[in-house]
C-alpha cells in the first residue's frame, strides 16, 4: 500500500484531466460569499519538483502539462489550469507542479478551509513542510481518507468539495471508493464529490464509472480522456477518468470544448478519444 509515490506520475495526462476539472470546481464554490471547505482523501506531497527526484525520472509531466505549456489557443478550462501551473513556476520555466492540496491553497479565500489526508510516511512530511505556514485554516491528518473524512461530513459551512483520487494499486481501493463515496452521500447529499480513477485494463477499472452511476441516479458528470490504445503487456495507464457527483451547471459545457483539445493535444496514437456523459437532477 505505502509503495505509491505521486511524484513520478506528476503533470501527467492524468493530472491534467484532474486538476483542470478541480481548478474549475473550486472557481465555481468561490463565487458565492459563504465559505466552503476543500477535503482531500489521498492528498500526496502536496507539490512537485519537475528538475529532480521522482519526477524528473520519469518526466511523464512531458506527455502532459508539458504539452501545454506553450500552447497559446488553450480553451478556457484548460487556459485557467495552466496558469494556476503558471503561479508556481513564474520565471516561465516549468520546474514545478501543483498537486491538488497546493490548487485549493491558492484558489481558497480567508474564509474557507482546507483538510487533507496522507497515510504515505514520507508523504506526510513533505506535505506537512509545504503547509507548515498554513494556519489554522489548514488541517492535515496522517490517516486513511476513507475512514477519516467520515468525522468531517457534513462541514460546518454546508458546503464543499471531496476529492477522491487513491493509486488504485491496491485493486480494494475501487470497492473502497464506491463505499466511500455512499457513506458521504448518505452524510452530506449535496456536497461536490469528484472522484479520479484510472483507465487501466483491471476489469475493476472497466466497470467502475457504471458502478459509480448507481450510487445516484442524476446530478452527476463523468469525463473519460483515453490517450492511447491498451498496453499489450496489459499494465499502464492509458487514459483516466473524473466523475464528479453534484458537479455545477457550467462544467459540461466547459469540458465539451476541452475534451477534444485535450484527445488531439495529448494524444499518443490513433486510440486517443474521449467521452463526456452527464445527467441532470
Amino acid at each position: 500500500m505505502f509503495s505509491y509515490r505521486h511524484a513520478f506520475h506528476a503533470g501527467n495526462h492524468a493530472d491534467v484531466l484532474k486538476h483542470a476539472v478541480v481548478v474549475q470546481l473550486l472557481r465555481y464554490l468561490g463565487q458565492k460569499d459563504k465559505s466552503y471547505w476543500y477535503i482531500d482523501t489521498h492528498a500526496g506531497a502536496g507539490a512537485y519538483s519537475l528538475t529532480e527526484g521522482y519526477a524528473a525520472k520519469t518526466a511523464e509531466f512531458e506527455t502532459g502539462i508539458g504539452r501545454l505549456w506553450e500552447r497559446t489557443d488553450l480553451p478556457p478550462l484548460l487556459a485557467d489550469y495552466v496558469d494556476e501551473v503558471r503561479a508556481m513556476n513564474p520565471d516561465g520555466s516549468l520546474r514545478f507542479y501543483p498537486g491538488s492540496p497546493y490548487l485549493a491553497w491558492r484558489l481558497m479565500r480567508e474564509q474557507d478551509r482546507i483538510r487533507l489526508f496522507e497515510m504515505h510516511s514520507t508523504e506526510i512530511d513533505v506535505l506537512r513542510h509545504n503547509f507548515r505556514d498554513a494556519g489554522r485554516r489548514a488541517m492535515i491528518f496522517e490517516a486513511d481518507g476513507f475512514e477519516g473524512i467520515k468525522a468531517l461530513l457534513p462541514p460546518p459551512p454546508r458546503r464543499a468539495l471531496v476529492l477522491i483520487d487513491p493509486s488504485y494499486e491496491d485493486k480494494r481501493d475501487y470497492a473502497r471508493t464506491l463505499t466511500c463515496v455512499e457513506e458521504s452521500l448518505k452524510r452530506f447529499a449535496t456536497g461536490t464529490y469528484a472522484v479520479w480513477y484510472p483507465q487501466v485494463t483491471r476489469l475493476e477499472s472497466q466497470r467502475f464509472a457504471e458502478q459509480l452511476k448507481r450510487l445516484q441516479p442524476g446530478n452527476w458528470l463523468h469525463a473519460l480522456l483515453t490517450v492511447s490504445k491498451h498496453p499489450t503487456d496489459g499494465f499502464g495507464l492509458f487514459g483516466s477518468g473524473m466523475f464528479i457527483f453534484n458537479p455545477p451547471y457550467t462544467l459540461a459545457g466547459a469540458l465539451k470544448e476541452a475534451l477534444p483539445y485535450l484527445a488531439e493535444t495529448l494524444g499518443q496514437d490513433d486510440h486517443a478519444g474521449f467521452k463526456l456523459e452527464h445527467r441532470g437532477d
